[in-house]
C-alpha cells in the first residue's frame, strides 16, 4: 500500500523559509504527478503546487507563485516544497499527494495555470501532514 510521508514543517518568523518532503513507500502503482496541498482550520485543503514526475514541469497556485518552488526525485518517488518569503497567510498543515492518473494531473495543471482553487479530491493519496507555523 503506498504511503506518503510529509517532512520539513516547523516555525518561521515572516520573511523566513523552510523547506518540505515528501517520500512515498510501497510504490506499487506509476506515478505520474505529486503535488503539495495545505489546510487551514475552517477552510477546505487546498492544492498550492504539482510538478510531474516525467519532467520537471511544475504549476502553481497564485497565493505562492513566485515564492514557492516544488521539485522532485522520482527515483527516489520524493518530492519537495521550498517556501521562501514566508507569511503568516502560509501557515497551515500541508500535505502531499499522489496521483496515477494522466487525465487527473493534466486536470490540476490547468487549474492552477488558470487560478482555479484545487481542492482536496483532484488527487488521490495523502500523507499525514506536517504544520508549518509562520509568526513574530
Amino acid at each position: 500500500q503506498l504511503h506518503l510521508m510529509e517532512s520539513g514543517g516547523g516555525s518561521v518568523q515572516p520573511g523566513g523559509s523552510l523547506p518540505l518532503s515528501c517520500a512515498a513507500s510501497g510504490v506499487q502503482r506509476y506515478i505520474v504527478c505529486m503535488g503539495w496541498f495545505r489546510k487551514v482550520p475552517g477552510k477546505e485543503r487546498e492544492g498550492v503546487a504539482m510538478v510531474y514526475f516525467s519532467s520537471d514541469a511544475a504549476f502553481y497556485a497564485d497565493s505562492v507563485k513566485d515564492r514557492f518552488t516544488i521539485s522532485q526525485e522520482y527515483r527516489k518517488n520524493i518530492v519537495h516544497l521550498q517556501m521562501n518569503s514566508l507569511s503568516p497567510e502560509d501557515k497551515a498543515m500541508y500535505y502531499c499527494a499522489d496521483e496515477a492518473s494522466r487525465y487527473r494531473c493534466a486536470e490540476t495543471q490547468s487549474m492552477l495555470e488558470g487560478g482555479t482553487r484545487v481542492g482536496p479530491d483532484q488527487l488521490e493519496g495523502w500523507g499525514q501532514g506536517t504544520q508549518v507555523t509562520v509568526s513574530s
